[in-house]
Order: structure tokens, then sequence, then C-alpha cells
């Protein structure tokens, strides 16, 4: 079912030429480094916006899976979409009832998670979403658009604060300030009831997350997740997601409930 899913997101990214010649996913995209062969210099320095990085472009997430000889079969997708937690010394330091609760949903693949009902996955989720994210950077707002539901998601950088008493909601509130190359963006105002990844990891309204953003050259962007959650983890944990470039290529619609048959079929295990 995980991998059925999986698929059926990912059908619109990869529709064949003759159907993508509509679109501007061959679009030779003006101003990018390019090599003496043509392709993308990833390794250029990265573009300036002003004094600072210019985070903008089309990304996708690290595939950073172990596969065996010949390649993995599915989806192109990183262990943190399973396991956000995977490279945590130790492993993530629930607290007890988070622990119980995780290992129960991973017991039942997903069959209560909000993406499989076709729900918003969240900030963190997004990082590690096997499907294309935009951003757009501008001196007081950097905007972030998914394909996955059409999502879009607001940073504001244009010195206000953080909401003190936020109406909660799937994606909460965004605020970031530069220090030196690396953008600093802090989250706040999330639901009760959030996944952090596949196997169930809980996110709750206690929680406050700090992101750092980097773009070391062209074609990578860093970006360290720190999830402060204390109603969930004994201490505050954080995670290193690696991006990569998408050039010459463009967003297309990914509206999970359009045409979606699965969910009725999700059963327990027996």
């Amino acid at each position: 079912m995980r991998r059925l899913a999986l698929a059926f997101a990912l059908l619109a990214a990869t529709l064949p030429d003759a159907a993508a010649g509509a679109q501007w996913l061959k679009y030779r995209v003006p101003g990018v480094p390019r090599t003496k062969t043509g392709e993308v210099d990833v390794d250029a320095p990265a573009p300036k916006a002003g004094r600072h990085p210019d985070l903008s472009g089309l990304w996708m997430a690290e595939d950073n899976r172990p596969c065996p000889p010949g390649g993995c079969l599915d989806m192109k997708v990183g262990q943190e979409f399973f396991d956000i937690g995977w490279s945590v010394k130790g492993g993530l330091p629930f607290q007890p009832w988070a622990a119980t609760l995780t290992k129960e949903r991973t017991r039942e693949s997903r069959l209560h998670d909000p993406i499989s009902y076709c729900l918003p996955a969240g900030i963190v989720r997004l990082h590690t979403q096997p499907l294309l994210r935009k951003v757009i950077q501008t001196p007081a707002l950097i905007t972030i658009l998914n394909e996955h539901n059409v999502w879009y998601r607001q940073i504001m950088t244009d010195g206000r604060p953080l909401p003190v008493d936020p109406l909660p909601t799937w994606n909460g509130y965004s605020v970031g300030k530069w220090e030196g190359d690396t953008l600093v963006v802090q989250s706040n105002g999330f639901r009760d009831d959030m996944w952090l990844d596949a196997n169930g990891s809980p996110m709750t309204s206690a929680a406050k997350i700090t992101e750092r953003f980097r773009r070391p050259r062209f074609g990578a962007l860093e970006v360290d997740v720190t999830v402060d959650d204390p109603k969930a983890y004994t201490r505050p944990w954080t995670v290193s997601l690696k991006q990569f470039y998408v050039p010459d290529s463009d967003l297309l619609d990914s509206i999970c409930v359009e045409n979606e048959k699965d969910a009725t079929h999700l059963r327990p295990p027996q």
C-alpha cells in the first residue's frame, strides 16, 4: 500500500514526453550556469540576492537509501520519509507515550496517516516528500510551492515576531532571518496530531521547529531541522536533510483527492 500510494502521487510528475510537451518541463531556464556540454554546473557558486544566497529554484529531496545491486525499484525517496530520525544517534528521544504510539502506527502501516486521507503533510514531511518544491525568494518573504496538493508555505523575513498564541494550523507560522549565509527559520502554531514521517513519529502543538537553510553551491540545498517538542520528546533533536536542484523543469498539479480510491481499502493489520 505504501509503494502504491507513492506511485500514484508521483504519476503526474512522470508523464511521458508527449504529454509533457504542453508544459514547461523541457524549457531551458536562462541564467543557469552550464558546462561546455550544456549540462547544469551544479558545483558553480550559489547565486546571490543582494548580500545573501538566493535559495530560489526547483528542488527534489535526496534519495539516500542503501539499495541492492540493480538499484531501488520503487520511487526516489530518502530514508527520512519513512523514519525522520534514522540518523539520530540512539534514535528519536521519545516520551514513553510517543514511543508506544509510533510503534502502533508503524505496525498499522499508515492506516491513520493524514497523507493516506489526502490531508496536509506539514512542513517537516514536505522536506522529504518524493515530489518537487519550488522556492521563491524576495527580501521580505520566501515562499515554498509544493506539488503535493498544490500546497504553499510562507516564511516571513520582514522582521515580524512569531505569534504568541496562534490558532493551530497544519503548517504553522514561520519567520526567518539571515545569519551570514544561513537562513534561520523558526516556526510554531502547529496542530496536536501531526506526523513527522511515514512511521508515525508524532509532533504536538507544543512543538517549535528551527530550520537552517544553506545553499553551499548552485545545485545543492542543505536544511538542518531541529524539533523541540517537550510534549512528545525528552529533548530537542536535529536531522540534516539535503535537496538537489532540478533543471529545466517545473511543477505539476498533484491533487491527492482527485479520483482517490485507496482510503476505503485501508484496513487494520490482522
